[in-house]
């Protein structure tokens, strides 16, 4: 009897374990019941008050509609999320992990992919809501930092690199126009420049800004980095930066922890110009009263670093039913229009509007974007992101050369 009782049981757990490893968006009905009474673990940045608050309204909507529980594991950087699947594939823990949804893209999104870290190819763009994806005419939506997602990260937003400065305080006409501009310009304003200190992503962000204008030849930055020829190429960029740290923000000698800090020192008056990956930034910083009124963005017209942010799921997720009706949900229409509302969060979508219907269309029509949001026309040519291995190498070379300890 005893032995008959084991034998069902673990029966039972094979089957529960299979169901859960085939489950596809293919058969909704079937995600939808499965998912029901789960719990899904968020792991996604948890550094900005405003975003933290948008996942907290999705997990309401979430447990209100599908009963899916969403916990918000909120990370200082999303390495960290990586760092635990990998922990566990290396000790064979291939289901149940404690992962059941990351926020990633670039390097950490090539990092899963490369081990083989991520749940099946092609569920993303078998989500009900993919058809209103638009994967058509946003490139990074399918190739994230050169590497192609094969459906294993669903998007979420859009990014692309914008800086922001205090009308009351600059004229207009001063601002500078490309990465030279910004150098002379922090020259002529020492202890008004700073970027947050790598491997920050809006940190790297800006290191990868300044190379793609400054390199020699860009395509370059497309392929993996080849260590034979790695300094040569870079060195135009650490050219700059020796240039800049002497005039900006303390002298160069600190710098802020990330992009919330530095935009309290632009509230503070201590920094004049600093910049985001979302256009929508500074007037959602006015909105929630985080910064003046008088901020204003602006681009620069030979273009600016663009890429698209995801939401995948770990090969051994414990919740993938419950991750799945998540990523769903963050792609629906009603989710991406509150999304991108500056009194919310301002991230743009990546939906294609001409996909909508006119009640779902009216949701972003009804949207006011702000007083500091550039108009779609304003914000200049896309530079595409280097391919991941630049990232990671440009941030070892930075603290070689410029943190203490080096």
């Amino acid at each position: 009897m005893l032995t008959r009782i084991v034998a069902a049981t673990l029966f039972a757990l094979a089957a529960i374990s299979a169901h859960a490893e085939d489950v596809h968006p293919s058969d909704w009905q079937e995600v939808l019941e499965e998912a029901r009474g789960q719990t899904v673990y968020f792991n996604a940045w948890g550094g900005a008050e405003n975003i933290n608050a948008y996942i907290e309204w999705a997990a309401g909507e979430l447990e209100k509609r599908y009963g899916v529980r969403l916990v918000h594991v909120k990370l200082e950087d999303t390495a960290n999320a990586v760092a635990t699947v990998v922990a566990e594939k290396a000790a064979s823990r291939d289901t149940g992990g404690s992962v059941d949804l990351v926020w990633i893209n670039g390097e950490n999104f090539a990092a899963m992919k490369q081990r083989e870290l991520l749940f099946s190819p092609g569920w993303a763009d078998a989500l009900p809501n993919w058809r209103y994806v638009d994967h058509e005419n946003k490139p990074t939506i399918l190739t994230d930092f050169t590497i192609p997602v094969e459906g294993m990260a669903s998007p979420w937003g859009m990014a692309k690199l914008v800086f922001f400065h205090d009308s009351a305080r600059m004229d207009e006409n001063a601002l500078p126009r490309d990465a030279d501009g910004l150098l002379e310009w922090a020259k002529a304003h020492p202890g008004r420049f700073s970027y947050p200190q790598p491997p920050d992503f809006i940190g790297s962000s800006f290191l990868k800004q300044v190379l793609l204008e400054k390199v020699e030849d860009p395509s370059v930055l497309q392929e993996p980095v080849v260590e034979e020829t790695f300094e040569d190429v870079v060195e135009p960029l650490f050219a700059y930066l020796d240039a800049l740290h002497p005039v900006a923000w303390r002298s160069g000698r600190i710098f802020p922890q990330n992009y919330p800090a530095m935009k309290q020192l632009l509230a503070d008056g201590e920094l004049d110009i600093i910049f985001a990956f979302n256009p929508s930034e500074a007037s959602s910083a006015i909105a929630n009263g985080e910064l003046p009124g008088t901020v204003r963005s602006f681009t620069f017209p030979g273009g600016t670093l663009a890429n698209t942010h995801f939401v995948a799921i770990p090969y051994n997720a414990s919740a993938k039913a419950g991750a799945l009706v998540t990523a769903n949900f963050l792609i629906s229409p009603e989710a991406q229009a509150k999304k991108q509302d500056p009194a919310v969060w301002g991230d743009p979508t990546v939906l294609a509007l001409n996909k909508l219907d006119e009640e779902a269309r009216a949701r972003f029509e009804a949207i006011e974007l702000g007083v500091a949001t550039l108009a779609p026309d304003e914000l200049g040519p896309a530079l595409p992101e280097p391919h991941p291995s630049w990232m990671e190498r440009l941030e070892e070379e930075w603290k070689r050369r410029y943190t203490a300890e080096n």
